[in-house]
């Protein structure tokens, strides 16, 4: 009787020391970094980029030596639900901190559980401006809608002044409906002439010949395109079909149009969007990313990426700055990402001196460029 008494209490003494253990901290060795996004379905241009380029800037972190990163990335289709079970297996996983996700509606489902559960959320592309409000633990790398809707406009203020402008967006869509929102009360503002806006939605997105018809019969010389490549590539295929060819501007989801399934890139010429970074820049750093990029993938990087890769070096600082450990709680590296993306300063390869407010958005320069002969060239 004594033995088994004995045998019970060894038993209770390991399961205590256990949750001890995982109360008190971890026996990792390295920070647990989730990513999510579209691996595979239509928007996996994004999804991928953003994964490769995570995987590169990672691989570098850890061959310094020092604090090493360990990648976890998880397929959500661009889908809510398929999000919120990425969530929660990268959770049981031991997720420190959410780098991701890539887009939007995926992003809006799993940022309040990020608040909930005391786990830093950065992500490099979903830019609604909803997802800030989820948390103060919420981050974003990317623009977010009210900028990219507002920049355009005052852009085209500056540069397209007396322009005709039309406008396709889809309005089931959190990123291309809130740039448009925004879009729209600021060239009321800056006094622009918009001759039409036609909507899609999710369910009649096959076909978006009647929206590119309708610029067309309002004589729209500038059609504002503020939603993802695989959408536009049909715009822009269609356009030609009927001889339209106005001025056409996207938002920072029109990047990876030029390998996007399908598309015949020469039907881009001319195509103009606001975007945080070039891979034709001449930089140092940027010519050395594109490189590593197009060895690993075979193609060029797109500003996914770019922010993919920015995203893991300012968590890299940040951890440095804070002191960070794998041993730590997620509750107490969430604090000390707070604590450090309200107050430092981060150079990367989409911008030089960014910085975050409180509610979580960055502070950087947009730049628009046009592509010239499949590649994209800066314009003023």
């Amino acid at each position: 009787m004594k033995k088994i008494i004995a045998m019970i209490l060894a038993v209770m003494m390991v399961i205590a020391m256990m949750a001890g253990c995982q109360a008190g901290g971890k026996d990792d060795n390295a920070i647990k970094i989730g990513m999510m996004g579209p691996l595979t379905g239509g928007a996996a241009v994004y999804g991928t980029a953003v994964k490769a380029a995570m995987e590169i800037a990672v691989e570098e972190i850890n061959a310094k030596g020092g604090l090493q990163f360990e990648l976890n990335c998880q397929d959500d289709e661009h889908d809510a639900e398929k999000a919120v079970n990425c969530y929660n297996t990268l959770k049981d996983w031991g997720m420190d901190i959410l780098a991701g996700t890539v887009t939007s509606t995926p992003c809006q489902a799993v940022a309040p559980m990020c608040s909930e559960d005391n786990i830093f959320l950065l992500t490099p592309s979903a830019s609604a401006d909803a997802i800030l409000e989820a948390g103060d633990n919420i981050f974003q790398v990317c623009f977010k809608d009210t900028n990219q809707g507002i920049a355009s406009a005052d852009y085209f203020a500056a540069k397209f002044a007396d322009a005709a402008i039309g406008v396709i967006y889809d309005s089931s869509d959190n990123y291309s409906a809130g740039i448009y929102e925004n879009f729209k009360k600021r060239a009321e503002t800056n006094g622009l002439n918009i001759v039409c806006a036609e909507a899609f939605t999710a369910d009649n997105k096959a076909d978006l010949s009647t929206q590119v018809t309708k610029c067309k019969e309002a004589g729209a010389t500038l059609v504002f395109l503020p939603f993802y490549a695989v959408e536009a590539a049909q715009v822009l295929t269609y356009a030609n079909t009927i001889g339209y060819a106005p001025t056409f501007f996207g938002c920072d989801g029109m990047d990876g149009i030029l390998t996007t399934e399908g598309f015949d890139p020469a039907l881009a010429e001319g195509l103009m969007l606001l975007t945080p970074f070039s891979a034709d820049s001449t930089d140092a750093a940027t010519q050395a990313f594109v490189k590593k990029f197009q060895e690993k993938t075979g193609i060029l990087p797109n500003q996914f990426a770019a922010d993919a890769y920015d995203v893991i070096y300012a968590l890299y600082q940040a951890c440095n700055n804070a002191g960070v450990k794998p041993s730590m709680k997620t509750a107490d590296i969430n604090e000390a990402m707070k604590a450090q993306f309200t107050s430092m300063t981060f150079d990367g390869l989409t911008g030089a001196g960014m910085t975050w407010s409180a509610d979580g958005a960055v502070s950087k320069s947009p730049m628009a460029v046009v592509i010239e002969n499949g590649v994209y060239v800066g314009v003023e």
